[in-house]
């Protein structure tokens, strides 16, 4: 089966990441945070180095419950540093706080978060039509706009490719290319 070349086949928990997460839309709030945290931490990093700590990161954070995160004291922002578990960054690890708390103003301000990041392509996924992988962009006007107005609501780690990548692992973007089995799942499912 063919898949897009991103994709480590011989390590089953990235061809699984591809094949039922990456791409597929997700609209659960809390899901939605964990996984812009995750992105914000991948920066200079490969995301299989993350998707390998995930789980780590799930424990350490508790479970990205941002009513938890908003409350971390000092210490336990020092104990997160020690923790191996994790990428041990303190900037990473304190815009997962600072997050938090944005996040916590949009839910208000927006009624959810998924509607406020969802706003950004217009509440629908913008399906590309990539030949190769070599095609995809790393940024593009979507998150470029994205990247300005959630530094401007105060989120760190979220530059315009982090933004794009997010879009691309939550499913706002879909970037499989043409010939790639989710791609053709995809195709078969349409007609």
């Amino acid at each position: 089966m063919k898949r897009c070349d991103w994709v480590k086949l011989d390590e089953p928990l990235y061809v699984e990441y591809h094949d039922k997460e990456w791409g597929v839309p997700v609209y659960d709030d809390r899901h939605l945070f964990e996984m812009l945290c995750l992105e914000g931490a991948q920066a200079g990093l490969s995301w299989w180095t993350i998707l390998q700590k995930r789980e780590g990161y799930r424990e350490a954070f508790d479970g990205f419950d941002v009513e938890k995160i908003i409350l971390y004291t000092e210490d336990k922002l020092q104990d997160l540093q020690q923790d191996t578990r994790i990428v041990r960054n303190k900037l990473k690890i304190a815009s997962v706080v600072t997050n938090a708390k944005a996040y916590l103003q949009i839910q208000e301000k927006h009624g959810s978060f998924s509607n406020y990041i969802w706003g950004f392509v217009d509440h629908k996924p913008l399906i590309n039509e990539w030949a190769s992988i070599s095609e995809v962009p790393v940024t593009t006007d979507s998150s470029d706009r994205m990247s300005k107005q959630l530094k401007k609501d105060g989120f760190k780690f979220v530059g315009s490719t982090i933004c794009y990548s997010f879009m691309q692992a939550v499913g706002m973007v879909n970037d499989h290319i043409m010939d790639c089995c989710c791609r053709q799942q995809e195709l078969a499912h349409d007609n």
